[in-house]
């Protein structure tokens, strides 16, 4: 009956998060495709460089569905962060700040099978860019372009181990969200008292799989091997659009006044979810320290945007590498907590895909984390310092900080107790 109580608890909180589990952005280059796509990992792997070549038995992977079988607890994780960003232009800077929540999931250990299941976001759109221009009439034209909304990933898998170095794995993901994306464009000289709004709505929704390998052998009595493949093909996202036309203005409080509209008839779209695959492999003691890196390739020259009518961008495959590990100085000890802390650090390098102005998108970033033991369970503190983009080109350069914060609780919910 406990166990049922908890499960029930577990499963209300993912339903009541479904109406709320958005994430968020301040990159405006989540203007393209379907806007800025988020790391699915979590905030142990997210410490070491996005590197994920290790089936853990209390931390959940959840890029690779191989490693839900390595699972000994059931395990519940939920990890948010907090971006502080500064966008920077060849003319001038602004400062963002997100608070995100990136992952509620749960895991299962089932003997040689393991489960899990949960929520994270694919992508997010979020971003408000205001222009002015003069043509050769000496008209002064003021515009203003924001985004906002989020595709949102509902996940459910399982994985097996063969034996103690071979495991598979495979789950199956819904995508669902909206993206709003508005332009409004005012005459300011000579002055004319309305503007003009165009109002872009797109509903998504979908569904993909993913399939992962992982490979644990013994090099030597103090050395092991982990490697890690995964792969997820190509799918496509139903995109429901619409379209609105109005005339409008604005009170002296900043309220939208509507004078008149019309919706346009647009096409219905679909979104490229693109295939990748990665493999990664590193050497260490799974009780000590690891050292590894990771090759991520996606086919990011199939992706489009939401309406056909966006020029000036295109789109290129993508590569991303990953490099990182962990120490802890003593797994066990009794006398020192420090010694039982997991100390993490990491470096990656994206090319994103995104291609403007004939510049390729690239994103760097550093990471360092701590794992923090809390009995059974743990607390993952990260750090990440990065930039994305160039001033060049006439392009924005983002630098960016991410303070994130996860939780790993773990228990025994399917091993029967034995009584003295």
């Amino acid at each position: 009956m406990k166990m049922i109580k908890k499960f029930i608890v577990v499963v209300t909180l993912l339903i009541t998060t479904f109406s709320w589990a958005q994430d968020n952005t301040s990159s405006p280059y989540s203007y393209y495709g379907s806007g800025e796509v988020k790391f699915r990992g979590t905030q142990d792997t997210r410490s070491m460089g996005d590197l994920n070549i290790v089936g853990d038995s209390i931390n959940l992977n959840l890029v690779n569905p191989a490693s839900y079988s390595r699972l000994r607890f059931t395990t519940f994780a939920i990890g948010g962060t907090g971006n502080f960003n500064n966008l920077d232009t060849e003319i001038g800077s602004e400062k963002a700040q997100r608070t995100t929540l990136d992952y509620l999931a749960v895991g299962l250990p089932l003997g040689k099978f393991g489960v899990s299941f949960g929520l994270t976001p694919y992508s997010a759109v979020g971003y408000k860019i205001l222009s002015s221009s003069t043509d050769a009439q000496s008209i002064e034209r003021r515009k203003l372009f924001k985004g906002e909304g989020n595709i949102n990933s509902a996940f459910i898998g399982a994985g097996y181990n063969f034996n103690k170095k071979l495991s598979i794995g495979l789950d199956f993901s819904y995508y669902f969200g909206k993206i709003e994306s508005e332009g409004v464009e005012f005459i300011n000289n000579p002055i004319v008292q309305f503007g003009t709004r165009e109002l872009n709505t797109s509903n998504i929704r979908g569904i993909s799989t993913n399939i992962g390998l992982l490979y644990t052998t013994k090099i030597n009595s103090k050395l092991e091997l982990f490697s890690s493949f995964t792969y997820r093909p190509e799918s496509k996202l139903n995109t429901d659009n619409e379209r609105n036309i109005a005339t409008i203005n604005y009170t002296a409080n900043g309220s939208e006044v509507i004078i008149d509209q019309e919706d346009i008839d647009v096409n219905d779209t679909k979104l490229v979810v693109p295939s990748k695959f990665s493999f990664g492999a590193g050497i260490g003691d799974s009780k000590k320290w690891l050292l590894g890196t990771e090759v991520t390739f996606t086919q990011n020259s199939n992706l489009t945007n939401r309406f056909d009518d966006i020029s000036g961008a295109t789109f290129e495959n993508s590569t991303k590498i990953s490099v990182g590990g962990f120490y802890i100085p003593k797994y066990d000890s009794f006398s020192s907590y420090l010694s039982r802390v997991v100390y993490r650090a990491g470096f990656r390098y994206e090319n994103t895909g995104l291609i403007l102005n004939t510049k390729s998108i690239n994103d760097y970033g550093m990471n360092f984390g701590l794992g923090l033991p809390v009995g059974a369970s743990n607390v993952n503190l990260g750090f990440e310092f990065g930039k994305r983009g160039t001033i060049s080109h006439g392009l924005i350069e983002e630098n960016y900080f991410n303070l994130s914060v996860g939780l790993s609780l773990n228990d025994i919910w399917f091993r029967k107790r034995k009584i003295d």
